[in-house]
């Protein structure tokens, strides 16, 4: 696994600008429109609207793999203010020479004012597809991976106007992992800086008190996981929505905040709120707050991030059998991790509770690590089914401190 971003000066200046400029300070530089460089009409596939837009691009270098990748998980951080928003593509080389088409990752804005964040479905070019917002090699049991990868970004804004999108993280993780039902144990860290008998005060929110609520950003309950989990590390980090924002949201219900991060997230392709890299755009509208969608290797590299005061957010699928304490199954969940005990189990702000005050869970070290790293699984019927392989959402502060800056470094984010 290889997690790899763009987020310097030096790193914007190495691509191809096609009418954007280098944007903001040296605390976040970015990329942004300067001189635009076209335009287009864009048909919105969901609201039915035609909007004529002016566009510019940056291309990235070429990125050899680490490792050959049968999947790929592309994240960005970005300012999109009213009248505006951006596309990101990616283009890769497989192993054998041949290439892939510019496949869309996203096209996203903060609000949904001007256009209806989406991902883009139907892509595939008899080799690799895209599944939402993962690039996966059809046939990974074969030779083929991707060997190298461009990443493009094209930002958008209404022509004539001065405002601009700005880029200042955009990052892939790739991956080749092995078929595996069962994952090796680790070893619960020792020693000052390892999360062993830490607990994060991380707020705790339940989904499920927002059943119903909502149906056009799919209706509350079970499928608001992302964007709960999502609410509480952001608020965690002393981050909140304004009173501006929770405007729309009905004044009777409870963590309106919730349903804000809900239709912040939602993609109108998917029809849901779980989309992994819309989940991290939504963190980083926060000021000076970063995101990244990667994969970790163990639950020791999580022990590290709780020791430097940094949760994480798990993807994880398991029969009702396979996590003591939970009381359910699923195909795919997020919670955030907060914590270990003196054991070595798993703390979890579990969003999929009946409320606020039963979201805090035990989970058993062994369980929770091969639900979460495992890549195949059975569902309730018997049938295989693809597992996560460790994918997590982490999200921190441009200003922390040196020993959580380390810690990141430790897990391979940069």
């Amino acid at each position: 696994m290889e997690y790899h971003a763009w987020t310097t000066a030096a790193d914007w200046s190495l691509g191809d600008h096609q009418g954007t400029g280098m944007a903001g300070g040296k605390k976040l530089p970015g990329v942004a429109i300067a001189i635009p460089v076209g335009t287009i009409d864009y048909l919105d596939p969901h609201s039915g609207r035609s909007t004529t837009w002016e566009f510019a691009s940056w291309t990235s270098p070429v990125r050899e793999a680490a490792t050959p990748a049968t999947e790929l998980v592309v994240s960005w951080n970005a300012h999109t203010p009213v009248g505006t928003w951006l596309a990101v593509e990616l283009r890769g080389t497989y192993s054998d020479g041949g290439s892939t088409p510019w496949y869309v990752m996203g096209r996203w804005a903060a609000s949904d004012q001007d256009i209806l964040r989406t991902s883009v479905g139907g892509q595939r070019d008899g080799r690799s597809s895209i599944a939402t917002d993962t690039f996966a090699i059809d046939a990974p049991e074969s030779a083929l991976r991707l060997a190298s990868y461009t990443l493009r970004l094209t930002l958008y804004r209404k022509p004539g106007s001065e405002l601009t999108p700005t880029v200042r993280r955009l990052g892939a993780v790739g991956s080749d992992l092995p078929g595996r039902f069962e994952v090796p144990a680790s070893v619960p860290l020792s020693g000052p800086l390892s999360g062993r008998g830490r607990e994060l005060a991380v707020p705790r929110y339940s989904q499920e008190i927002h059943r119903g609520q909502y149906p056009e950003y799919d209706n509350g309950g079970e499928a608001w996981c992302s964007p709960t989990s999502s609410q509480m590390v952001i608020e965690y980090w002393g981050r909140r929505p304004t009173a501006v924002d929770l405007a729309w949201v009905d004044t009777s219900y409870a963590d309106r905040q919730v349903c804000h991060a809900a239709r912040s997230t939602y993609d109108h392709q998917y029809r849901g709120c779980g989309n992994w890299p819309f989940n991290a755009a939504y963190a980083a509208t926060y000021q000076d707050l970063q995101a990244v969608i990667t994969r970790l290797g163990s639950l020791t590299d999580v022990e590290r991030l709780i020791g430097a005061g940094i949760p994480v957010i798990t993807s994880q699928s398991f029969l009702r059998t396979e996590l003591d304490g939970a009381g359910y199954g699923t195909d795919g969940h997020l919670m955030a991790v907060i914590g270990f005990t003196d054991d070595g189990d798993v703390i979890a702000n579990d969003p999929a509770s009946a409320g606020d005050d039963q979201v805090r869970r035990v989970y058993r070290r062994r369980q929770f690590e091969n639900i979460w790293l495992r890549t195949r699984r059975y569902d309730a019927n018997g049938q295989v089914r693809a597992g996560s392989g460790g994918v997590c959402y982490v999200y921190w502060p441009v200003n922390s401190a040196p020993s959580q800056h380390q810690a990141l470094r430790e897990v391979g984010i940069s």
